[in-house]
């Protein structure tokens, strides 16, 4: 499980008043482990600098700096020594913000710089310097040194590697379907969670009375998650075959989520498509989510779709229950927009493993002679990358990682970058720079389109980066809007009216302002001007207006909702 899934749906918004000066507090919140052990290093390495002098300031007083400045030692001691031990005179208006007496110590640093090069003083820890103020004059403060890049060619390095593909998929389907408990076989059998940690997992499970749920805790990490028996947020993991590298994106089936299903429909290369084959839930399915998902799917470019008839085992493997329901799914996908061509169909069991790494040895499954899911996994192509373009990263998560106090994770959608980039974040348009990036939990120096990548940003404060941005090139960035045309099909009617607008994990309301033209299917040609409804599956260019900027352009995909349906979806023009 990557270790930064906990912090999925970490909101800033509960934390904005740590950055409005009111520091660290000993009755706030507990400090994480990582958290508390960074303050107790900081606050010893400030008394040691500080000398007698340190004696002025209480242990709050330094650990409110250490929380304000990042644990930024120098900036720290900075600001201790200017506010308390040696205050300069304050201004009538009031005393000045911890921000101004670091920038005001820092320039006056700056313009004492050949100075400081000609006459170095260190302070000593053990306090054997001639005066401890004058070791305290004497250390340098530099604002927070900007990551170096290494100006890779970033496109070359990449063909250079001959590293694995990497691809991404959405698990998908109906409520109950068995997702996350198929994922969670998949993981055991391929050795990436072992056997002990099942039997965790199945204890816990028994002691609410959900023992069968004990390979879909494998994914469903949440307390709620597992209370409810149904996966809320997108949970992710990785895995690798002998070609390639996958991230699984296990998606909710339940209507109440389908945001998050969208969020990760719109980082996958193709999908798995789970369906019940017990009797009554195939057709339950059909009515329910199975459907508005595969439309999902299709809007939002996922092409390749693996149908994976899960539970067979409880209808004893009938071939004929397997074909009845393939040929129904087929039907419904060929209307959607899917070929039949990109179109698989595997018999298995989540509970059981068969047909998922390894064949069924079951004698009744023994008429499936195809491919297990995951041959079928290694015999799908990633789409085509975006390696070309200008950098444009869809922010997934945002939390605090012992490396920075702004760590992103997210898929690239196209071009590349490297530590010591700058970064434009948008739609808040503060710069930011690339301190570090990890790639399947490893530290690399650079990342291309396709990839899931955690990057580990410098110089940007928390309130200013959200999931749902974008991270782009600062020389070509994407522009913030709040008005758009997009070309749509129509799932259900379509007039003016108040919609939400989801893109990945970016979602804002708005509303559809006007339909200028009705359009046919095929061609794309006008039909007719300005209808006054748009029909269920026709094809129609609306144009949607949002009540704030937000980061879109041409080409993107966007789903539009209005009261807890998907009403349609299509490609901005």
């Amino acid at each position: 499980m990557s270790r930064h899934q906990a912090y999925r749906n970490y909101d800033y918004e509960n934390d904005l008043d740590e950055y409005e000066g009111e520091g660290y507090s000993d009755e706030g919140e507990e400090l994480s482990p990582e958290d508390k052990a960074q303050m107790d290093a900081g606050t010893a390495q400030i008394r040691a600098a500080l000398g007698t002098e340190s004696t002025k300031v209480t242990t709050q007083q330094i650990q409110e700096a250490l929380w304000h400045y990042y644990y930024d030692v120098d900036k720290s001691v900075t600001y201790l020594v200017s506010k308390f031990i040696a205050p300069a005179n304050k201004k009538k208006a009031g005393a000045p913000s911890p921000d101004d007496v670091v920038l005001t110590a820092q320039s006056q640093a700056s313009g004492k710089k050949n100075a400081a090069n000609t006459s170095k003083k260190k302070v000593d820890v053990g306090g054997k310097s001639d005066s401890t103020s004058d070791g305290i004059k004497g250390l340098k403060i530099d604002d927070t040194p900007l990551p170096k890049s290494k100006n890779l060619d970033v496109l070359k390095e990449f063909e250079k590697t001959k590293s694995k593909k990497s691809a991404s998929f959405v698990v998908v389907g109906h409520v109950d379907a068995g997702k996350s408990t198929l994922m969670g076989r998949l993981l055991l059998d391929l050795n990436v969670v072992d056997q002990r940690t099942i039997q965790k997992y199945r204890k816990e499970a028994e002691s609410i009375g959900k023992s069968s749920f004990a390979l879909a805790w494998v994914l469903d990490q949440r307390s709620e998650e597992r209370s409810r028996g149904v996966t809320i947020d997108i949970a992710t993991n990785k895995f690798e075959t002998d070609n390639t590298s996958f991230t699984i994106l296990d998606a909710p089936g339940h209507r109440d989520f389908i945001p998050n299903m969208i969020a990760g429909a719109s980082q996958a290369d193709f999908a798995i498509l789970v369906v019940d084959a017990t009797t009554g839930a195939f057709e339950a399915g059909l009515k329910g989510q199975t459907r508005e998902h595969a439309l999902l799917l299709r809007s939002m470019g996922v092409s390749r779709i693996i149908v994976a008839v899960n539970k067979l085992d409880t209808v004893g493997w009938s071939r004929e229950r397997f074909d009845e329901i393939s040929q129904q799914v087929s039907g419904f996908l060929t209307a959607t927009g899917f070929q039949l061509k990109n179109v698989s169909f595997v018999p298995v069991s989540g509970l059981q493993g068969d047909n998922i790494v390894h064949k069924s040895t079951d004698a009744d499954a023994s008429w499936y002679d195809g491919k297990t899911l995951v041959e079928e996994l290694e015999s799908s192509e990633p789409m085509a990358r975006a390696l070309h373009k200008p950098l444009r990263l869809t922010i997934s998560e945002v939390y605090r990682s012992t490396q920075s106090p702004v760590t992103v994770s997210g898929r690239i959608d196209a071009g590349s970058l490297q530590a010591g980039d700058a970064l434009l974040v948008q739609p808040s348009g503060e710069k930011a720079y690339v301190k570090s990036l990890e790639l399947d939990e490893e530290p690399v120096e650079w990342a291309v389109a396709g990839q899931n990548v955690v990057i580990h940003l410098s110089n940007i404060d928390p309130i200013h980066v959200r999931a749902g941005d974008i991270i782009c090139d600062t020389k070509q960035p994407i522009t913030c809007i709040d008005t758009f045309t997009v070309k749509v099909l129509a799932f259900d009617i379509l007039m003016p009216m108040q919609v939400d607008v989801h893109r990945g994990r970016l979602h804002a309301a708005g509303q559809i302002l006007e339909i200028p033209a009705l359009l046919d299917k095929a061609k794309g040609t006008v039909l007719k001007k300005k209808p006054r409804i748009v029909k269920p599956a026709s094809v129609a260019r609306v144009v949607v207006k949002m009540g704030t900027e937000v980061p879109l352009e041409e080409g993107q995909r966007v789903v539009l909702r209005s009261g807890g349906e998907t009403v349609a979806a299509g490609l901005l023009e």
